[in-house]
């Protein structure tokens, strides 16, 4: 379990919405997605534009994703998403997330990604390397 806790707050936009102004549920994971991302900048320093060129990288490959959506998030709202990395695998690490209104829990989700590479017999494959020790120390 890492100790570096990830926070941004921003303010629903109607285009996330569905006629009702209620956040369109597959939302939430552009939201989970976004700062999953954003999480890593802070914790290692290195932008997200540079991230892969920086590590070698393809990306931070998602392969298993799952949502509880618990309480409504509607238009207008500020909302907190709270991320964490729960767990670093070799290859693989575990995201939580958390979305708040006014501290309240609304929804949460959980994201698996691996450490992804170009395959080295064939560059249009990917393959899964080991995260490297200077990432998992970043996140405390």
């Amino acid at each position: 379990m890492t100790s570096f806790t990830y926070r941004r707050s921003f303010e629903v936009p109607w285009g996330d919405c569905d006629p009702a102004g209620i956040v369109f549920n597959p939302k939430f994971f552009t939201y989970f997605d976004t700062s999953t991302w954003l999480m890593f900048e802070a914790a290692t320093g290195v932008k997200v534009h540079d991230f892969n060129a920086h590590y070698g990288l393809i990306g931070i490959a998602l392969v298993d994703a799952g949502a509880n959506f618990m309480k409504p998030v509607k238009f207008g709202d500020t909302i907190e998403v709270v991320s964490r990395v729960a767990e670093f695998r070799r290859t693989s690490f575990v995201v939580e997330h958390k979305i708040l209104l006014g501290g309240d829990l609304r929804n949460e989700g959980n994201e698996t990604r691996v450490w992804a590479v170009k395959h080295p017999d064939d560059p249009e494959k990917i393959k899964t390397a080991p995260i490297p020790e200077e990432v998992v120390k970043a996140f405390g």
